[in-house]
């Protein structure tokens, strides 16, 4: 993908929180990186690492006890953090389609799947018929690898399996044929062989429809098999942003070498797992300075990791991270 296409999403120092009045709480935090057209843009980390956040708050469906409190998420030019919920509602499952982790509690369980389809389309189209839908909802049904769509369609989502079910929700979400595309954790709970087939799914969306899309994901495999680039978040920020082919061979932050050496991929047969010590901070109680300081292994490591708060900013040869020594990260 050209560095030269401008984004199509960008965020800006984004920061979102619970304002508490006695004890706010800052769950993303000056969380920056940008998405360009037909780009596939995986996000990982750990889980309560904001990555689910990060997507809600693109798509304005943030808890009601949470709010963005600073910075901006640029869509085609638009902020928006700063539109109305009506025009809100006109972008949101029109130019950007969702996939969540759960598709039973994403269909309704007394629709047919079909009408489900049928009716997401015909939001964005009022003046559809009911027969234009219904066309458009088998298309994008035979697209995502459904089966005997006539039939399929007129059965309701406890007759599905739950690997049907998710390409039920790709359906959903590409039926109005977005530009972009968040895909939060979509094979959670599905065997390999499902899991495989529901990516390749998504890649085929990429490639025919030319969808850009945010894939989030605790698999490193995934995002080595179907990302261009990478963000890694942990504490609710940005720790690291590279190609992935980058990010693989040469990472720049502790966290994220942490991730890779923990893939159970390269654990030795019959030998011990590699895990990164410790547990992720509590969003209430951070460390003074970088968030990972406390779980950090690196040789680089010092009181100033301790004491002295972290932001991305760009190595000598223009790789960002946020550690402290990514100078010196790179050198080694």
């Amino acid at each position: 993908m050209s560095q030269t296409t401008a984004p199509l999403l960008e965020i800006e120092a984004l920061y979102a929180g619970i304002d508490r009045r006695d004890d706010p709480v800052t769950i993303l935090r000056d969380v920056a990186f940008d998405i360009r057209p037909g780009e596939m843009v995986g996000v990982v980390g750990e889980s309560g690492s904001g990555k689910s956040m990060t997507a809600l708050a693109v798509m304005g469906l943030l808890p009601a006890a949470v709010s963005v409190t600073s910075g901006s998420v640029r869509f085609d030019g638009d902020d928006l953090v700063a539109v109305s919920q009506r025009a809100m509602r006109e972008v949101r499952g029109r130019r950007i389609g969702m996939i969540f982790q759960d598709p039973m509690t994403t269909l309704d369980p007394v629709v047919k799947v079909g009408r489900q389809i049928e009716e997401a389309y015909r939001i964005h189209h009022r003046g559809a018929s009911r027969a234009a839908a219904r066309a458009r909802a088998a298309e994008v049904l035979e697209l995502v690898g459904v089966p005997d769509v006539s039939r399929r369609m007129q059965q309701y989502p406890h007759q599905w399996s739950g690997g049907m079910r998710q390409r039920a929700v790709i359906a959903m979400a590409l039926v109005n044929d977005p530009d972009l595309l968040i895909a939060d954790e979509p094979t959670t709970a599905l065997d390999a062989t499902i899991q495989a087939q529901v990516l390749e799914v998504l890649a085929r969306a990429r490639s025919e429809l030319g969808v850009a899309i945010m894939l989030i994901t605790h698999d490193l495999g995934v995002i080595a098999q179907y990302a261009d680039r990478v963000i890694v978040m942990y504490a609710g920020q940005v720790m690291e942003s590279a190609t992935t082919a980058e990010l693989f061979d040469d990472s720049r932050h502790p966290y994220s070498q942490a991730l890779i050496r923990s893939r159970p991929a390269l654990a030795e047969p019959g030998g011990r797992l590699p895990a990164i010590p410790g547990q992720p901070p509590s969003l209430d109680r951070l460390p003074a300075g970088c968030p990972f300081a406390p779980r950090c292994t690196s040789t680089f490591k010092s009181q100033r990791c301790v004491e002295e708060p972290t932001a991305v900013a760009a190595s000598a040869d223009g790789r960002l991270s946020a550690c402290h020594y990514r100078d010196l990260q790179e050198m080694s």
